[in-house]
């Protein structure tokens, strides 16, 4: 991701300590970053082994730059886990609904980004994120969606993917 952007950005991330090492690696000394710390009490009742344990309160601490206090949040990426945990099975904890494969997985990850992006429209924006960002100009359609894949597929000669259809074996 770092490599993709080219201004200098602010970053937040929960406490988890690979993640002092990975915004080191990816991007150097050229991020103002910060880590979010939850901290969490002790359940009063003993039967709460499914419920998370209540927040008590959150410590904000720059890590690397000059993080801007006001904006040290993981809330809206914490929101799109959840909303990409309700869309999709294979994010649901105990579910059979997994990907058997890494490919598989990467590409419904994809298509609900395209989805959720250019062809859902939201509620409170009245539109699809992709317009209310400037990058599209109206908001898609399934139909565009598999039109413009269609003619991806045109341009490199074949599907998108490296799937090849093995002949089925008889019984």
């Amino acid at each position: 991701m770092a490599d993709r952007i080219d201004t200098r950005i602010q970053l937040t991330s929960d406490g988890h300590k690979p993640y002092l090492e990975a915004v080191e690696d990816a991007f150097g000394g050229e991020v103002d970053y910060a880590m979010l710390h939850k901290v969490y009490g002790n359940s009063a009742t003993p039967d709460t082994r499914y419920s998370p344990p209540e927040c008590i309160g959150c410590e904000k601490r720059p890590i690397s730059g000059n993080p801007d206090d006001r904006f040290i949040s993981t809330s809206h990426v914490e929101r799109q886990n959840l909303t990409m945990r309700m869309s999709m099975r294979r994010f649901t904890r105990l579910t059979n609904g997994f990907s058997k494969k890494i490919e598989n997985h990467e590409h419904a990850v994809a298509i609900h980004y395209m989805h959720y992006n250019f062809i859902r429209k939201h509620a409170t924006l009245k539109t699809t994120p992709a317009v209310m960002a400037g990058i599209a100009n109206r908001g898609w359609t399934m139909m565009d969606f598999v039109v413009m894949l269609e003619k991806e597929e045109a341009t490199n000669g074949g599907r998108l993917t490296d799937y090849k259809p093995t002949a089925s074996k008889k019984a």
